[in-house]
């Protein structure tokens, strides 16, 4: 099977692909910033076909280089890029790490590694959206579609419009990169909204969670019995269908010079409430009852909501995806196993 450079190998959406790519027999080698991040995961697949490497910083010239000189890759996945809204400096914390990251992985396989036919990169509906458009229920959301915010909106904006200039322009110049450098290899990416789904990776606490499944710890820990809190956007996929969508798009051969817009489909917060009252009963004092307000469609309406076309995804990666329910109920059994109470 072919050999896979899988960066970010620590991250949510990693740590699910990871687990895929080797039970799907593939040998594995990713990068990760600490040594302590190596170890949890070299603990965690003993026996397998493995190898951690350290790239303390994706941001740093050159960063990749070392790793990319390993004989045999065929395939990468880039899933390196910051995605929380802890930071002090756009630019250094965010931006860079993101659109340098990306940068840097592209460069360091077209000089270092000829046998790469692939990369696949994890880019995000963050990329796809434009917020001014968000209120119009007429709108039908897909890869047709780009994030028209610029580099100067993300270094002065609020965090969320940093996030999604960091996610759309590290993608664009992916595309730049193979329009430009021609590369060997070509080039796919995988555009999910909210993520939900179980978490498989180490956990030091409930504080460390990924950012969509924040919204889960909330519930449950007790956050949202007096109101629930705007949904943002109203899209969501499971981060095994994720995964599997990564995989996909580097086994199909069709799969090259694409962007795959991966949602499950429409939520809100509320809808979160009664499946967490249906499967964990233990958790009923800390929900909000019927009364409660917010976290609901525009108007309670799921007429007054944008639209989205993931047929591309269901064509041509062959996703099943995953439904909300089940989805939930998966990442909060999880969670409690983590000590959410």
């Amino acid at each position: 099977m072919p050999k896979v450079l899988l960066t970010g190998g620590s991250g949510f959406i990693a740590t699910h692909l990871l687990q895929l790519l080797l039970n799907r027999g593939h040998e594995v080698v990713t990068t990760v910033r600490t040594e302590e991040k190596a170890k949890i995961i070299r603990d965690a697949y003993p026996g397998a076909k493995l190898t951690v490497v350290l790239v303390p910083d994706i941001a740093q010239p050159n960063a990749f280089d070392e790793v990319a000189q390993i004989p045999g890759l065929e395939y990468v996945q880039h899933t390196a890029s910051p995605f929380h809204f802890k930071w002090k400096d756009a630019k250094t914390e965010v931006l860079d790490p993101a659109i340098k990251g990306t940068t840097s992985i592209l460069e360091a396989v077209k000089k270092y590694a000829p046998t790469v036919k692939r990369v696949i990169i994890t880019s995000s509906f963050a990329a796809i959206l434009n917020a001014a458009e968000l209120g119009n229920a007429s709108r039908t959301w897909s890869e047709a579609d780009w994030n028209p915010n610029t580099y100067e909106d993300g270094l002065t904006g609020p965090p969320g419009v940093t996030y999604r200039v960091s996610k759309t322009l590290a993608e664009k110049v992916a595309w730049d990169f193979k329009e430009n450098e021609k590369p060997n290899f070509d080039i796919a990416t995988i555009n999910p909204p909210f993520v939900f789904g179980p978490v498989v990776h180490h956990l030091a606490s409930l504080a460390d969670i990924n950012t969509s499944n924040g919204n889960m710890v909330a519930l449950i820990v007790g956050r949202w019995k007096s109101e629930i809190p705007p949904t943002g956007v109203h899209l969501f996929v499971d981060v095994r269908d994720v995964a599997k969508a990564h995989v996909e798009a580097q086994e199909r051969p069709e799969a090259g010079g694409n962007r795959f817009f991966v949602t499950a489909g429409l939520f809100t917060n509320r809808d979160l409430v009664p499946i967490v009252r249906k499967h964990f009963p233990q958790l009923a004092d800390k929900l909000p009852d019927d009364a409660v307000p917010g976290g609901d469609y525009p108007g309670g309406s799921i007429d007054n909501i944008y639209k989205y076309d993931n047929s591309k995804s269901i064509k041509e990666l062959g996703l099943d995806y995953i439904s909300l329910e089940k989805s939930v109920v998966d990442t909060i059994t999880s969670l409690l196993a983590v000590g959410a109470k």
